[in-house]
């Protein structure tokens, strides 16, 4: 999220409007630091909007539909419409997003994956267990995915890309540095071609920019606007 917002403060096409977590966490306070909206969505039984496991802004309250049974969906839709969002940016969020939210702003959610997917994907395969898989497995590459969001874990359609090698000697910690560096490039210039395409009424486009891997290192930044047409070139 920081990347993200890092990219905003730079000239992006979009503007994070709010944080939607299910847990305490380090990106709640980033977000406040920004003058930004910040609320918790209990993902556990159902509740009164009155209950405490209802959705709250952090330093205010939040209003809701009161004495409303209300599901964690229904909570997130609501908490997007107030706030004008016109599409998502799943950010370390590991829950599997409500049916309902991803109807609503279908080809409009984002989500970053740290591995080459179809492979290394589904429940449970994040952070530190997907280049432990990786390294498992014996490939020679691995690198983020950016993709749409659908019902399914890591299923939606793949919009981005990018290669980065496994050495020898690798270990998760080492691999998860190399892929999170091209990520911290990758997903914000991905959000903003989302943001653009969603301006001029069309998808985002993304196209591989020529020769070798170069995932890393000097000219990553340029590679990776270049593969989106120049967008997010202001980075």
């Amino acid at each position: 999220m920081q990347a993200l917002l890092d990219h905003e403060a730079q000239g992006a096409a979009y503007r994070i409007e709010l944080l939607i977590v299910d847990r305490p966490c380090e990106a709640e306070r980033r977000a406040r630091r920004c003058g930004r909206a910040v609320y918790r969505v209990d993902f556990g039984a159902r509740t009164s909007a009155r209950d405490p496991g209802g959705p709250r802004r952090q330093g205010g309250t939040d209003a809701g539909d009161a004495g409303a049974a209300v599901s964690p969906g229904a909570r997130i839709l609501a908490l997007l419409k107030r706030h004008h969002a016109r599409a998502i940016l799943l950010a370390g969020f590991l829950k599997l997003l409500p049916a309902s939210v991803c109807r609503d702003f279908e080809g409009r959610i984002l989500n970053i994956h740290p591995a080459l997917l179809p492979s290394f994907g589904g429940k449970g395969m994040y952070g530190g267990r997907v280049h432990e898989a990786v390294l498992r497995s014996g490939a020679s590459l691995s690198g983020p995915t950016i993709h749409l969001v659908n019902e399914r874990y890591d299923e939606g359609r793949i919009l981005a890309q990018w290669p980065v090698p496994v050495l020898p000697g690798d270990t998760a910690a080492s691999l998860g540095a190399r892929v999170l560096e091209v990520e911290h490039v990758l997903y914000p210039a991905a959000a903003d071609a989302l943001a653009r395409g969603l301006d001029a009424g069309r998808a985002p486009r993304f196209s591989w920019p020529g020769e070798g891997v170069g995932a890393c290192g000097a000219g990553l930044k340029d590679s990776i606007a270049g593969a989106f047409g120049g967008v997010g070139g202001q980075a």
